[in-house]
């Protein structure tokens, strides 16, 4: 920023661009568009499409996107800019119109959707206060699955032409509040030879599996009408369920997949013990949980309950037990009756999703959270498009979700005349996992060690020690949190501390080990005692893909199977990096 008394304006900068567009035009046409950017190239349209380049200027740009067959329309405020780059590049595919960020009146009034929109070296003339309702414009310009690709620019600002700081984290934060993911960072040096001038690309983008489960999904977290944050909860709840525990899912004919309604009740308690404790309101009026419907005698019984502990396996006794069995039904009738009664298909009164209650049994002093103790309280019936939408997006879908959910529970707090500190919100909504705890599984390796049981790391076949063994997770902890004995398996420390890491094990290498895994799970769970493979079945059957009946005894193939299958499901949906396997034969 310049010393001026009054902070230069955008209407400045575009007076600057105007008078030094000579020096300017030179100075962008010096830098091929390729070069700037490479970063982004593969994620532009295969096919002709729409795009557009916003802050056009010399028009280097949308000539480059014009000659790959593109249609462009180019948006540059500065006069002396855009007529200069009409006489430069007069492409009969570039469009040129007079307009500017934050309103881009104009643009809007065409009536078009992008494939693509452009945003070089632009969002820092962007203020600050109106970058919120400029991404709003920006991101209702796109099409389902368009992406938008923006410049930043980090470095000292030039005085006369209005730049401000930009961040990445920002840029993430609207992405989310808008139903977008940003899904690609990347830093690069100045083409220009500036040693103190950085750029960042960033490609945002809306996801679109082609279903129309997205739109609707986006649909009911920023724009349907909300009383209270339940409609939130629910989506969130459904997502958790279908990233931690698929196995659960039983089809309903081609177009349905039914839940265990207990299963969406566990997760909702789990989201909510937190909120409730933190007195975040989730009603315009609630305080300390008073008027929500589920928040009765027994939900305040299940106080202190560590979140984590609200999962499938676990074992609860006598008073616990029975509270989290009346605080289950309590929440799957909330939820019966409220959120799955108002989440409607567009334009219709028709329920997206179904629900069923059933008559809950009396049970004894203890309860496991198994699959036919999650069946009892009744059917949660969701469309098959939604549910694989959940299934394989949940990384796109989430941040918007708790952006909006943050969003609500703010303005309860404002009508309330209430603050609370910062970062009260974001931990109370963290959905906290298991930590990394292997501290049974190594019990268990040391009994074997001591009675003379040979152990082997799973991936090399190296024989292990107490001083050579590690515990590793199959599928890695960092990406997919999962502590089901089916995930922990012996292995070199060596291997799994500096080759393996968090990185995911390739096809070929769990096809080799699959001998060693299963001898493992066998000798280890399935024999050593009914409880461990018990365990070891109910953890399986909720967590992976099996396609066999529960209580029929461990299958170890089919576990097997399952976990190849789940394996895929992590590389395709994440990406994450493949390990091909231990460096040198041991």
């Amino acid at each position: 920023m310049s010393e001026r008394q009054t902070p230069i304006t955008v209407n400045d900068a575009v007076a600057a661009y105007d008078r030094r567009a000579g020096e300017l035009f030179a100075q962008y046409e010096s830098v091929a568009a390729e070069d700037v950017h490479s970063a982004v190239l593969d994620l532009l349209p295969s096919a002709p499409g729409a795009v557009l380049d916003v802050g056009a200027g010399s028009g280097r740009d949308a000539a480059w996107l014009a000659r790959l067959g593109h249609q462009v329309v180019a948006v540059e405020p500065s006069a002396g800019m855009r007529a200069e780059a009409q006489r430069r590049h007069g492409d009969p595919r570039i469009r040129w119109i007079d307009d500017r960020l934050p309103g881009l009146e104009r643009v809007h009034r065409l009536g078009l959707a992008f494939d693509t929109i452009l945003l070089s070296a632009v969002w820092m003339h962007v203020a600050p206060p109106d970058r919120r309702r400029a991404f709003r414009k920006l991101i209702t310009l796109l099409r389902p699955g368009g992406r938008l690709l923006l410049t930043l620019r980090h470095g000292p600002p030039d005085p006369e032409r209005a730049m401000h700081p930009v961040t990445r984290a920002e840029v993430e934060r609207l992405a989310a509040e808008h139903g977008a993911l940003v899904t690609r960072t990347v830093r690069m040096s100045d083409r220009l030879g500036r040693a103190d001038v950085i750029w960042e690309s960033i490609a945002v983008q809306f996801a679109d599996d082609g279903t129309g489960a997205l739109p609707l999904i986006r649909q009911i977290v920023l724009n349907d009408a909300k009383s209270s944050t339940y409609k939130l909860a629910l989506l969130r709840c459904v997502a958790r369920a279908a990233d931690a525990w698929p196995g659960l899912a039983v089809a309903d004919g081609d177009d349905g997949v039914v839940l265990p309604l207990g299963l969406i009740a566990l997760c909702w308690l789990r989201s909510f013990l937190p909120l409730v404790a933190a007195d975040l309101p989730q009603t315009p009026v609630s305080r300390n949980g008073a008027g929500l419907g589920f928040v009765k005698e027994a939900f305040h019984r299940l106080a202190g309950t560590a979140p984590f502990e609200l999962r499938v396996g676990a074992v609860f006794q006598d008073d616990r037990a029975a509270a989290l069995r009346q605080a289950l039904r309590d929440a799957a009738a909330t939820i019966a009756t409220m959120p799955a009664r108002y989440i409607t298909c567009p334009g219709s009164d028709r329920p997206v999703f179904d629900v069923a209650l059933s008559r809950l049994p009396r049970t004894g002093n203890a309860l496991v959270v198994d699959a036919p103790f999650l069946w009892s309280f009744g059917r949660f019936r969701i469309p098959t498009h939604v549910w694989r939408a959940l299934t394989r997006m949940n990384a796109w879908i989430e941040p918007a979700l708790l952006a909006e959910w943050t969003r609500l529970m703010q303005r309860y707090l404002d009508g309330q005349g209430r603050a609370v500190p910062e970062g009260t919100i974001a931990a109370a909504l963290q959905w906290l996992d298991p930590a990394r705890d292997t501290a049974e599984v190594r019990r268990i390796t040391a009994r074997m060690l001591e009675a003379g049981e040979p152990l082997r790391c799973v991936w090399s076949g190296r024989p292990l020690s107490a001083h050579t063994l590690d515990v590793d997770h199959a599928l890695p902890f960092a990406a997919w949190p999962c502590g089901d004995l089916w995930n922990l398996l012996p292995a070199a420390a060596r291997v799994n501390r500096h080759e393996k890491r968090d990185r995911l094990v390739s096809a070929d290498l769990l096809d080799r080990s699959r001998e060693r895994i299963a001898d493992w799970w066998e000798r280890a769970y399935v024999r050593r005692s009914p409880l461990l493979a018990a365990r070891f079945e109910r953890e399986a059957q909720a967590s992976l893909p099996l396609d066999v009946e529960p209580h029929r005894g461990v299958d170890i193939g089919a576990v097997l199977d399952a976990l190849s299958a789940k394996r895929l499901m992590l590389r395709v949906t994440q990406q994450l990096p493949e390990w091909l396997g231990p460096r040198t034969a041991e």
